[in-house]
């Protein structure tokens, strides 16, 4: 199968966990060390080889749009001063790399914010990205690691890919939760794959429970918010009912498509930090400072 070169990146909330630092500055801006959040996300997507990327956003979300586009004015008066390199460090994108922005209109949840992208792209299978999840980019290799491994994966046998990791008892009920397959391949049973936590390894997934008690939890692998969609997925979003809170769920599309076409999930290496949350995101703060201050050296 053809490689994926597009992806969705849904970029029009409003953040409210993260305020009042979201207020005027919208929460994929805000700064993991010197850069901002969704820089790492986008720069994530490059390295696994995505060559156009469809942010999802909001009337009030431009910032965000601005942010990779090229700020004419400011890259004249720093060439002009002889900043060149720092100017050259602004303009970062490749230029085989397009992003595009659209807007998803109305706030009706994440199932319909990747709906929204399918004018831009079309009959391409395409990888999602959520912007509150930042994986470590310094403790693994994103041209081989979990968002590239995925779209290996998807080229090799076409199924749909979802990045999990373990996460502890305690915080089971956060998360939505995979149930594996019960026929797993012969070369994999549970205990393969408990050991193989923090490597990239892809089992088939019979479904996900949303943030269940621990008691009924069918395993402790978590959904992390990195997706690899064959375009399936787009009619089952647009015939995808409104439901919790007047949503359109992404995990009901989800269901439909794993009863028809399978979908597999894959274990994450490395870390993620949620940067849409105000304790975690102080904690990736520290954390991508140390590692950056720690290369300056």
């Amino acid at each position: 199968m053809k490689k994926i070169t597009h992806a969705v990146i849904p970029v029009a909330g409003f953040g409210t966990r993260m305020l009042p630092l979201s207020k005027s500055v919208p929460k994929e801006l805000l700064p993991l060390g010197n850069r901002p959040a969704i820089h790492y996300v986008v720069e994530e997507a490059i390295a696994a080889g995505i060559k156009h990327i469809v942010l999802v956003g909001h009337a009030q979300k431009s910032a965000i749009e601005n942010y990779f586009d090229i700020n004419a004015e400011l890259d004249n008066q720093l060439r002009h001063k002889g900043k060149d390199e720092l100017a050259d460090s602004l303009n970062w994108l490749p230029k085989d790399v397009t992003v595009s922005m659209i807007r998803q209109g109305k706030a009706l949840g994440l199932g319909h914010a990747v709906l929204a992208a399918r004018p831009i792209i079309g009959e391409h299978d395409f990888a999602v990205l959520l912007p509150d999840v930042v994986l470590d980019p310094f403790t693994t290799d994103m041209s081989a690691d979990n968002l590239a491994f995925m779209l290996d994966a998807f080229a090799t046998d076409g199924h749909s890919q979802i990045l999990v990791d373990q996460v502890a008892d305690e915080d089971v009920h956060k998360y939505g939760i995979a149930r594996l397959d019960e026929k797993l391949s012969d070369t994999n049973d549970t205990n393969d794959i408990n050991e193989e936590i923090n490597i990239n390894a892809s089992f088939k997934v019979a479904g996900f429970v949303e943030k269940p008690n621990l008691a009924d939890a069918p395993s402790n692998l978590a959904v992390v918010g990195r997706y690899v969609f064959s375009n399936h997925i787009f009619d089952y979003l647009a015939n995808t009912e409104a439901s919790v809170g007047g949503e359109i769920q992404l995990t009901d599309a989800i269901d439909a498509l794993i009863s028809e076409y399978g979908v597999h999930v894959t274990t994450m290496r490395g870390d993620s930090y949620d940067a849409g949350d105000m304790r975690s995101y102080m904690q990736a703060f520290i954390y991508f400072a140390k590692q950056q201050l720690a290369d300056d050296e």
